[in-house]
């Protein structure tokens, strides 16, 4: 019979199960060992590990630190915008109140009415004297003392002191026109349309229309009296013939031809 044992080796022979398992061969001597070194890189990794430690933690406090700083900064610059928007109502409140300052309509509504007695300037007052004997002596109307008042041959007062003075001049317009026409009437002897044209003229007296007519409609007068009383002013003082005394009072008096047939 076949046997699978295997065969029993030989004597002197070295046991196979003795012999080394990596291929050494038998008999060799046994290297000698090697020197422990792990334990110097373990303590050099701890210590490095340590420095790194140490350098991470410093890292850290000046992130840290720097975060700190950066939340205080934030904090400082947040707040500031806090402190000019509580400031900023007070600067709105004062632009808000100044308008008002400005704007005094109060104080520059008296300078169109009469200004109190002692605030006139004396420039005023004299105008307005001079106004007073214009309307009582001459009979002037409110345009003619304006004109009057402001001339460069007359009283050279400026425009605001004559405007005063006629705006609070107390006349009345209208028989100072009557007295002006009834003037015209008694010494020159002009006709009703005369005496008319000549108190609306802008050369003459600049009444209004309206007192003119006032004066026309109310004058008591003898108008063919006026034109005999013209028609021998033009004979005695101009020598003028009947036929031109005619014509020249139908143009200045405009009276009827025949009136004039006394003389």
């Amino acid at each position: 019979m076949n046997s699978t044992l295997p065969p029993s080796p030989e004597p002197g022979a070295p046991d196979p199960s003795s012999a080394p398992q990596f291929g050494m061969p038998a008999g060799a001597p046994a290297p000698a060992p090697k020197k422990k070194r792990g334990k110097w890189f373990i303590a050099g990794g701890c210590g490095c590990l340590a420095i790194i430690a140490l350098v991470v933690a410093g890292c850290s406090a000046i992130v840290m630190n720097g975060s700190d700083d950066g939340e205080d900064t934030s904090t400082t610059t947040e707040s500031a915008p806090a402190a000019v928007e509580e400031q900023a109502p007070a600067e709105e409140a004062v632009a808000e109140e100044a308008p008002a300052v400005e704007e005094a309509p109060a104080e520059e509504a008296p300078a169109e009415e009469a200004p109190a007695e002692g605030d006139v300037p004396a420039e005023y007052t004299s105008a307005l004297n001079s106004a007073e004997s214009y309307s009582e002596m001459l009979h002037m109307s409110k345009q003619g003392i304006f004109d009057q008042l402001t001339s460069e041959y007359g009283d050279q007062f400026s425009e605001e002191a004559a405007q005063y003075a006629v705006d609070n001049l107390e006349a009345d317009w209208n028989d100072n026109a009557l007295k002006s026409a009834e003037s015209y009437s008694e010494t020159l002897h002009m006709s009703k349309q005369g005496i008319y044209d000549q108190l609306t003229s802008e050369y003459g007296e600049q009444f209004t229309e309206e007192q003119a007519q006032y004066a026309i409609d109310t004058i008591v007068a003898d108008w063919n009296q006026n034109a005999l009383e013209s028609a021998k002013s033009y004979r005695d003082t101009m020598d003028m013939s009947p036929e031109a005394i005619r014509d020249q009072c139908q143009r200045r008096v405009k009276i009827d031809p025949l009136s004039t047939a006394e003389f």
